[in-house]
């Protein structure tokens, strides 16, 4: 079976679960939290594996690591919707679902819409293989941050006005998903700091070159400074709320400028 078809395969079943928690969230059908799992969010285990199973081969091939910005993106969305299956034998997020599924039906595809055509080097390190793998978590971990926040805004705003549509009634208390939210951002953090110290302290060992500031190196950082602003506030001061949804979107867009903007740019745009 081509790797095309397997492509639209898993995109379509992303797809027709997020119709199938859609149309029970549009019916009111509501999720307790003694409630047993509905059969959809076991069936989100299939179009993941062969998601993983297509990154696999897409990526690994002639003895190379073909990473590229199609891949990244894709793979950071694969951990995202993972993390979210995983949480929600322990939360009820069906809503969350509901907004995560289309998009990794969406993102999926990319490996096949912007492929990668260049192996990385010195992937045989095992340095190597432990960066790629704590900032793909710290990527994958931040994209569900970013989600989740928004999705809180959205409903304090509806629970504001006394008018909740059913997509927010099955989402757990406004109070446990901030909580969520901050265990979130706080394993984001850790994963990032690692993330960043493993680049500067074998920056030539990983890249073939020492250190530089780069774009990519002050987008990083400047990532890290808001996030553990964030996090520092939130400790100190007790933040929450449109502060924190306005330093965790900040965060997100300077770590998606860090990485997968310099890959877009060099990839797509400039066709190297």
């Amino acid at each position: 079976m081509s790797l095309i078809l397997l492509h639209l395969i898993a995109s379509f079943a992303y797809v027709a679960l997020a119709a199938f928690v859609w149309k029970d969230l549009r019916h009111g059908v509501q999720a307790s939290a003694k409630a047993p799992l509905r059969a959809t969010h076991l069936l989100v285990a299939v179009p993941l594996f062969i998601h993983f199973g297509l990154l696999s081969a897409t990526m690994f091939r002639a003895g190379g690591l073909y990473l590229g910005a199609g891949n990244t993106v894709s793979l950071v969305i694969a951990m995202a919707v993972f993390i979210y299956w995983i949480a929600g034998f322990f939360y009820r997020l069906e809503a969350l679902n509901a907004l995560v599924l289309p998009g990794a039906a969406v993102l999926s595809l990319l490996p096949l819409l912007v492929p990668a055509t260049h192996p990385l080097a010195n992937t045989q390190l095992p340095v190597f293989k432990a960066h790629l793998l704590i900032a793909i978590l710290a990527y994958s971990l931040f994209t569900i941050a970013s989600l989740h926040v928004l999705v809180m805004a959205f409903a304090e705003r509806h629970l504001h006005s006394h008018d909740v549509p059913p997509l927010l009634q099955t989402l757990p208390p406004l109070l446990t998903m901030e909580s969520v939210l901050f265990k979130i951002l706080g394993s984001g953090f850790v994963f990032l700091t690692l993330t960043l110290a493993t680049g500067v302290l074998f920056s030539e060992e990983l890249f073939g070159k020492p250190l530089t500031f780069t774009h990519k190196t002050v987008f990083g950082f400047m990532s890290w400074f808001i996030f553990g602003g964030l996090l520092l506030g939130r400790t100190l001061y007790g933040w929450r709320g449109r502060v924190a949804l306005r330093w965790t979107l900040a965060g997100f867009m300077a770590l998606v400028l860090a990485y997968v903007g310099s890959r877009f740019v060099a990839e797509v745009i400039l066709q190297r």
